[in-house]
């Protein structure tokens, strides 16, 4: 697992749209795994600045998300497709038919998820999955407790997860949906590479749990560690409980740079 600590959080974001647009230059036919909510958002932008610089372009790419809330009408702002069409998709090229996202209107759900797997794998497989993490180690929505070997499924989440959420629902935990269908830890673990970003003192705990803590199902998040190509992306504030973080600095200083993205 690479390390990377940033100076604040607008230098994380440019580390993680390097990332993407490296592999949007490098790629014939790139697949990009995005994640939602605030984390990645900045990162996105600097995407889109690129593109309108007339820098970079996603006509070739497709794009998959990581999951999607049950129970929502398809346009509702704070569903997950939506979300990511108005924070990206809608302003670069990437043609909004090649964004595929979980079906979470099928009747028979579990057949959904397994769709979505077999989606994922005749695509050729994501080439890089973005990441956040919450405040209790989840990645997706896998919670604490998610088997290792999850695959693509129906989960319920938690009052914490909901609380967390309802930034997106003008504050309201009620209004957040119960269940969602998302990717699980065993599928995200298939990308060639992982990505996780955050940034802000909330976050210090779950990361010093996921980079330096026991790899369980307690902190999902502590996947990356088996993963042969994850980077882990923070800024100082998030970086505060590492205690090798002096060691990440320095490796980062020196790596060569043909191997810095």
């Amino acid at each position: 697992m690479e390390v990377v600590i940033a100076p604040d959080a607008e230098r994380a974001a440019g580390h993680v749209a390097a990332i993407v647009a490296g592999t949007l230059r490098r790629l014939a036919h790139p697949v990009l795994g995005l994640a939602t909510g605030s984390s990645p958002l900045a990162a996105y932008r600097l995407l889109i600045d690129a593109h309108r610089r007339g820098q970079l372009s996603a006509a070739h790419a497709t794009a998959v998300l990581l999951d999607e809330y049950v129970g929502l009408p398809p346009d509702h702002p704070a569903g997950y497709r939506a979300f990511i069409r108005r924070e990206l998709i809608d302003q670069i090229d990437l043609p909004a038919e090649r964004l595929f996202a979980p079906d979470v209107e099928a009747d028979d759900l579990g057949a959904a998820c397994e769709r979505y797997d077999r989606l994922l794998a005749e695509l050729g497989g994501v080439d890089v999955q973005l990441l956040g993490i919450g405040t209790d180690g989840h990645i997706a929505f896998n919670e604490p407790g998610s088997s290792l070997a999850s695959r693509t499924r129906v989960k319920t989440l938690t009052r914490a997860t909901r609380a967390d959420n309802a930034r997106f629902f003008d504050g309201r935990v009620d209004d957040v949906p119960r269940h969602v269908v998302t990717q699980g830890l065993g599928t995200i673990l298939e990308a060639r590479r992982l990505v996780l970003v955050a940034t802000g003192a909330a976050k210090a705990e779950p990361i010093a749990a996921a980079v330096e803590g026991p790899l369980t199902a307690m902190c999902p998040a502590s996947l990356l560690q088996w993963h042969p190509k994850a980077t882990v992306v923070v800024d100082e504030e998030a970086a505060g409980g590492l205690r090798l973080a002096d060691y990440y600095r320095e490796t980062f200083a020196a790596k060569p740079d043909w191997q810095r993205w």
